[in-house]
C-alpha cells in the first residue's frame, strides 16, 4: 500500500481546527489485472480491490422454498421460531434471535493443522434476507492477499452468532491466528455467540455412524446426497495448483464444496433444532433418549424429566429402560425416592446388562440410607456383587466400596 494512499483513507479520520484546505489529488489506484479474470466473471465471481491488491468475491442467492435434502431453507426461520417459544435453556438455543442473527460459516484452508503456517483460502457464509438466502464466497488469490480478502469479509459484518461445524476448534480460531498478522490493516473482529453443530451431532449420532464428519451426517441424516464432489483433502492440493498456475478451473469446484457445506449447516441447524424440541415425527427411540440424556447433562431437569417420561410413555423397548435408569437419578435428586426405586428395580429386572450393576448398587443404596430396609439393602448389594463376578467387570473401587457395604449390613441386621 503506497504512503498516498494510506494518508488517503485516514484523511476522514483526522479531526480539523481549521477550515478545511485544498488537499492534493492522489493519483487513482491502480487496478492490478487479474489472471483469467474473463473466466472467474464468467462464473459470477467478481474482483474486490483495495488499494493495489485484490480479493475475488462469488454471491449466489437462494429462494428459502429450495430444498436441500429433506429440508427447504425456509424452516431455519420454524427453527428459530420454535426456540423463540422455548422456556428451556440449550447451547443451540436461538432464543432472543433473529433468523436475520446466524451466520452459518466456514473455511477451507491450505491444511488442517493450526497456526501461522496454516492459510484460510476461502471464507464463505450465508445468511437469511428477506425471502432469500445469501450466500457469499471471499477468495484469496494469492498468499499475499490477505489484506483486501479480510476487510471485505469484515467491513460489513453485523450478525449476532456463527453456525459451524467444528468451527470452535478449528475455523474460528484460525481466523483470529490469521487476524491477528494483518490487524492494523482490516476492521477488528466483532464478538460472536457460537453453535458449534459438530458437537450436537456428535451426542446424537456417533454411535449410528463410524464418523459424524459432515458429508456423513448429510448422507444419513439429511438425504443429502453429493455428486461429482471434490472432497475437502484435496482442496488445498487444488489451491496451490490454483496459485502456481494461475487457472481458476479447479477452484471451482472447491467452492462448490464449501457451497454445499454451508447450505448443509442451514438445514442440520433446522433438524437439530427439530431434534431437541421435540418436532421431528420421524425422530427414533434412541435419539429421544439422547436428548432427554442431553438435557440432564446440562443441567436442565425440568426438561429432562419431561423429555424421559415422554419416550417412557410412548416407547416400551430398551430405550424406555434407559430413560427410566437416568429419571432415577433425577428423581432421587428431587426426594422422589418411591419412584426412583421403581424405575431401578425394573431396569434391574428386565434393562440390559450395562445398567443392571449400577441399578442393585443404587437400590442398595435407597434401601439402606432412604428406607431402612438392610435386609434388602444387603440383597441387592449381593445381587450387585453377582453382577460383578458374572461380568467380570474390573473396577477396584465399586468392588472395594460393595465388600463395605456388604460388612455394614451384616453388622446392623445382626444386631
Amino acid at each position: 500500500m503506497s504512503l498516498k494512499n494510506k494518508l488517503n483513507r485516514m484523511k476522514n479520520h483526522i479531526v480539523r481546527d481549521k477550515p478545511d484546505q485544498p488537499v492534493e489529488h492522489l493519483e487513482p489506484v491502480v487496478r492490478m489485472e487479474i489472471p483469467f479474470l474473463e473466466t472467474w466473471t464468467s462464473h459470477g465471481v467478481k474482483p474486490y480491490y483495495l488499494d493495489e491488491d485484490y480479493c475475488l468475491i462469488l454471491e449466489k442467492t437462494y429462494k428459502l422454498s429450495d430444498y436441500h435434502g429433506k429440508y427447504r431453507l425456509g424452516q431455519i426461520k420454524d427453527a428459530v421460531d420454535a426456540w423463540n417459544q422455548f422456556e428451556g435453556t440449550h447451547p443451540l438455543s436461538a432464543k432472543g434471535l433473529a433468523v436475520e442473527d446466524l451466520f452459518f460459516f466456514d473455511t477451507e484452508t491450505t491444511g488442517l493443522g493450526g497456526g501461522t503456517g496454516n492459510t484460510i483460502f476461502l471464507l464463505g457464509y450465508a445468511k437469511v434476507k428477506g425471502d432469500q438466502l445469501i450466500l457469499r464466497q471471499h477468495i484469496l488469490p494469492r498468499p499475499g492477499s490477505e489484506i483486501p480478502l479480510y476487510h471485505s469479509f469484515l467491513e460489513k459484518v453485523d450478525y449476532n452468532t456463527l453456525v459451524t461445524y467444528n468451527g470452535k476448534a478449528f475455523d474460528w480460531p484460525q481466523v483470529k491466528t490469521r487476524h491477528t498478522l494483518i490487524r492494523e490493516h482490516v476492521p477488528k473482529l466483532p464478538s460472536f455467540g457460537h453453535f458449534d453443530l459438530f458437537h450436537g451431532s456428535r451426542r446424537l449420532w456417533k454411535s449410528k455412524m463410524d464418523s459424524v464428519k459432515l458429508s456423513n451426517v448429510e448422507k444419513e441424516i439429511l438425504d443429502f446426497h453429493r455428486t461429482d464432489d471434490v472432497p475437502g483433502y484435496l482442496a488445498p492440493m487444488i489451491y496451490f495448483d490454483f496459485v502456481e498456475r494461475k487457472d481458476p478451473e479447479g477452484m471451482f469446484k472447491v467452492l462448490l464444496h464449501n457451497e454445499l457445506d454451508i447450505l448443509s449447516l442451514v438445514v442440520l441447524y433446522v433438524h437439530l433444532s427439530f431434534q431437541i424440541l421435540g418436532i421431528d415425527s420421524t425422530q427414533s427411540s434412541d435419539e429421544k433418549l439422547l436428548v432427554g440424556k442431553w438435557f440432564d447433562y446440562l443441567g436442565d431437569k425440568e426438561q429432562a424429566v419431561k423429555k424421559l417420561e415422554q419416550l417412557i410413555s410412548e416407547s416400551a423397548g430398551p430405550e424406555s429402560l434407559a430413560a427410566k435408569h437416568t429419571l432415577a437419578f433425577q428423581y432421587k435428586r428431587l426426594k422422589n425416592y418411591s419412584t426412583a426405586y421403581d424405575y431401578w428395580n425394573e431396569v434391574r429386572e428386565t434393562g440390559p446388562e450395562d445398567l443392571r450393576l449400577e441399578a442393585c448398587i443404587e437400590l442398595a443404596k435407597l434401601s439402606e440410607h432412604q428406607f431402612k430396609r438392610y435386609d434388602k439393602a444387603l440383597m441387592f448389594s449381593e445381587k450387585a456383587y453377582e453382577e460383578m463376578k458374572e461380568r467380570a467387570v474390573s473396577n477396584e473401587k465399586v468392588s472395594y466400596d460393595l465388600e463395605k457395604r456388604l460388612e455394614r449390613l451384616e453388622r446392623k441386621l445382626a444386631k
